[in-house]
């Protein structure tokens, strides 16, 4: 039988087909022996499978003929080896996802041998076996349609009892290897876009409605990882960046999936979905640590930046109206509605739960989870304490207040008093929000965050149709509107209270959207009041502010004169740095940042991933002064204070409805004085260059040693042409007596002189770097250690012959910094001075 079997014969014959077809079926076990062989015969078989369903159907039909898959399980029965197994699955793998043939597919799936195949008792202790196994699953779900799904179920009264595809696949769904977990939501997603309605009906019954139950429950088990990341990012000397992203992509991926099963279109599985995220996570893990004093639960609890950043990828990934309108309204609750009552807690007192309250059905007694299985109470309150009083909006309204503050009232404490990771993920909540499709504005009003295009379309088209005062609100320049909460919002609280098992307690209220607005508005502007705020976050909140700016003025008269006054306090900032260590930078960084803050406000949409504001933030620079300013963190300062700047001089234009110019108002250069030194020394605009003659009328001799033991004697000259700088050391020409040639050029500007206390005749400078990386900021967040180690310091100890000429050296710097900073002053002065707009309304 073996030598007949290694004869010579054309491969892809159908002789060969039969031929192996014949051995296979003398086959009583398999054994070490034999093995090869069945290993061999089924690697061939599942080429000319695959070759005759492209080229000639007379092999499929042999294959029909001799019932050649009840082989494969006869021959996977009698195999004691697991190479067998592994290679009849590679088989079948290959096979069905290479047939084209539908009449071929519809032959493989319409008997009982796949099923027995799927069902088969695998030793899955083999981590290969069950790649193998999972492939073929995958590759049986790529063939899923209306028609073929029906060969694979068993039914009873039209209904399907048995899918053992989805069923064996679903028990691999958790597993460790994300490569597995990747391949069973692939087959998953397969079978729910087929649209068969018994199979939708079986998968969205119990108990498979477990698979969810348990998804849900697996993704705020990563949530939880992901947060203990976070913390641990904030341990000195703790790098977790790289955990932290891929932690981030594996929740990313899992809303994908969320979303992909949602849009297969099964009501039930979508509802379902969103009760578990609301439910499992939400609820009992998210809303909780919303608060400004949380006492976290180790085990359970998610720190307020990873909560806002998953609310915003919920929200941005996972597109259900009712989960987004849900959450929106959650916002506007008492801040201690999510707080289990063993655990309540804010500023350190217990929080008095003897609220009357309406009874509940036996149904609705409490909301239960893994996480929290207490029952919870929600209070609607009135929307106060904003930052700027506005006693017109508090009359009707001093007498129900809540004793609590709301959840949004929170996100705005944060923007106010909470650190650069609270400010980020607020500032990136509002926006989600507000960029959310699926929320109603009526929610957005509420929240005070409805932009002013929209509220105007919104009273324009009241008008049109004549309701109420609309018109007269629509030429107001109040724009108060005064319908409080829609139908639309009374029917989401109504949701939390009969579906969600939440205690609800609705006063007879009316917020006034107009004061919701001036809290957002308010807590906006004292934001960019603040210092200790990064100038990439306060960026955020400019995109924000400009999202919500009123059209009329009046409405941000106090507003604009708060951004008045800290803009004159950043240009006391700015005219420092025309003294620092980068004045000759400060234009050009000026002029760059001022392109970029108008293009990140103007955008449609925020620049910022929400995943940044999880990143570990670098050194700060006040921690690098506190052990002498290097270069680099006074380069770093200088941004900072540039970004600033230009947003708050950007944010007073477009406030007072003016268009934002391309560039800033700069002061064009002039020509070099001929009486300046450069003129002297016969140095051009272009600046000092190598090997370069120059006059060494006005120069210094002095002695100055690059390497030890190697001194060398130079001419040293300071010049300034313009806003640029150089400290230079040049050979004198013997042949030409007061001429040089340029040997060393170093830049002026933060050379910091010293004459040496104890040596009077020594001159001490700082040399640093000629250019200071300019690259985008979240990088920077990112990547702190490469840029900080690109730039180092030098030093130059320059000798010099007498303490006199040392004297004259030290003075001739001091006149050319002086000369540096007066005219980067004189072409940044436009820009230090805001113009007032003349408001002649009142006259």
């Amino acid at each position: 039988m073996w030598f007949s079997f290694w004869r010579s014969r054309e491969r892809f014959s159908l002789d060969e087909f039969r031929f192996l077809t014949d051995q296979l079926m003398k086959v009583q076990v398999v054994n070490e022996v034999n093995k090869d062989f069945v290993i061999e015969a089924l690697r061939s078989i599942a080429e000319l499978i695959t070759y005759g369903d492209q080229h000639d159907v007379a092999y499929f039909e042999f294959f029909m003929e001799k019932q050649v898959m009840g082989e494969f399980v006869r021959i996977l029965r009698i195999s004691r080896t697991v190479i067998v197994s592994l290679q009849l699955l590679q088989t079948m793998s290959i096979v069905i996802q290479n047939l084209k043939n539908e009449h071929s597919i519809y032959y493989m799936f319409s008997n009982e041998h796949i099923n027995h195949l799927i069902t088969y008792s695998f030793d899955f202790r083999n981590e290969e076996l069950l790649s193998y196994y999972i492939s073929f699953l995958r590759a049986i779900s790529g063939k899923l349609n209306k028609n073929t799904i029906s060969l694979l179920v068993k039914t009873h009264n039209e209904e399907v009892v048995s899918f053992p595809l989805y069923v064996e696949a679903i028990r691999f769904a958790f597993h460790e290897e994300s490569m597995i977990r990747t391949a069973v939501r692939a087959l998953t997603l397969n079978v729910y876009h087929v649209g068969d309605e018994a199979v939708n009906k079986f998968v969205a019954s119990d108990p498979h409605t477990g698979y969810f139950s348990n998804l849900v429950k697996f993704f705020r088990e990563q949530c939880i990882n992901l947060d203990k990341l976070v913390n641990a990012s904030k341990c000195i000397g703790s790098d977790t960046s790289g955990s932290i992203l891929s932690s981030v992509d594996e929740i990313e991926d899992n809303l994908y999936y969320f979303s992909d099963v949602i849009s297969a279109g099964i009501p039930d599985i979508g509802r379902l979905i969103t009760d578990l995220i609301l439910k499992v996570l939400i609820f009992p893990s998210i809303l909780p640590s919303l608060r400004m004093e949380v006492v976290k639960d180790s085990d359970t609890g998610i720190g307020t930046a990873t909560s806002l950043y998953l609310l915003c990828c919920i929200l941005r990934i996972v597109k259900i109206k009712d989960l987004a309108n849900i959450v929106a309204a959650v916002l506007l609750c008492d801040i201690e509605t999510f707080v289990p009552r063993s655990e309540a807690k804010l500023n350190g007192f217990m929080v008095n739960h003897d609220m009357s309250h309406e009874n509940q059905d036996s149904e609705n007694s409490g909301l239960r989870s893994d996480s929290d299985s207490q029952s919870l109470r929600v209070f609607i309150p009135i929307i106060s304490n904003s930052l700027n009083n506005h006693p017109e909006d508090d009359s009707s309204q001093s007498d129900h207040r809540s004793t609590y503050p709301a959840l949004r009232e929170a996100l705005l404490s944060y923007i106010t008093t909470g650190d650069d990771f609270q400010v980020s993920g607020s500032l990136s909540m509002l926006a989600t929000l507000l960029q959310t499709k699926e929320l109603e504005e009526s929610m957005l009003d509420a929240l005070g965050i409805l932009p002013q295009r929209k509220q105007q379309k919104k009273l324009l088209l009241a008008a049109l149709v004549g309701e109420g005062s609309a018109e007269e609100q629509l030429f107001s320049s109040e724009n108060m509107v005064k319908d409080g909460i829609g139908s639309e919002i009374d029917c989401y609280f109504q949701k939390l209270k009969e579906k969600y098992g939440l205690l609800c307690v609705c006063k007879e209220v009316t917020v006034t959207p107009r004061r919701q607005r001036f809290e957002v508005l308010d807590a906006l502007v004292s934001l960019f009041c603040r210092s200790n705020i990064s100038a990439e976050t306060l960026w955020d909140g400019g995109w924000l502010l400009r999202q919500l700016l009123p059209y009329s003025k009046a409405d941000f008269r106090s507003h604009l004169e708060l951004l008045k006054d800290t803009f004159h306090n950043c240009t006391s900032c700015i005219l420092d740095e025309t003294k620092g260590t980068w004045p000759d930078l400060l234009i050009m960084v000026l002029c760059d940042e001022w392109r970029k803050c108008k293009r990140t406000i103007e955008a449609s949409s925020p620049r910022k991933d929400p995943k940044l504001m999880l990143l570990p933030a670098h050194k700060s620079l006040s921690e690098e002064v506190a052990s002498g300013e290097s270069s680099f963190a006074a380069g770093e300062r200088l941004f900072e204070i540039v970004k600033v700047f230009v947003l708050l001089h950007q944010l007073h234009i477009f406030s007072e409805g003016k268009l934002l110019p391309d560039q800033p108002p700069i002061h064009p250069t002039v020509d070099v004085m001929e009486t300046s030194r450069a003129k002297r020394a016969g140095i051009d605009s272009l600046g000092p260059k190598q090997s370069a003659e120059l006059s060494l009328v006005g120069a210094v001799p002095c002695r100055i040693a690059f390497e030890r033991g190697k001194e060398r004697h130079f001419h040293f000259l300071a010049i300034t042409i313009g806003t640029s700088g150089w400290l230079i050391l040049a050979d004198e020409l013997p042949v030409r007596p007061s001429f040089g040639v340029v040997r060393v050029v170093a830049p002026l500007g933060g050379c910091n002189p010293r004459i040496d206390e104890k040596h009077m005749r020594w001159l001490h400078l700082r040399i640093r770097p000629s250019s200071f990386p300019c690259t985008d900021g979240a990088k920077h967040t990112a990547h702190p250690k490469v840029k900080s180690k690109a730039l180092v310091d030098g030093r130059w100890t320059l000798a010099f012959r007498d303490e006199d000429s040392c004297k004259a050296a030290f003075s001739m710097i001091v006149e050319e910094l002086k000369l540096l900073s007066s005219e980067v002053e004189r072409r940044i002065k436009p820009m230090l001075v805001i113009e007032r707009t003349i408001d002649t309304s009142t006259k």
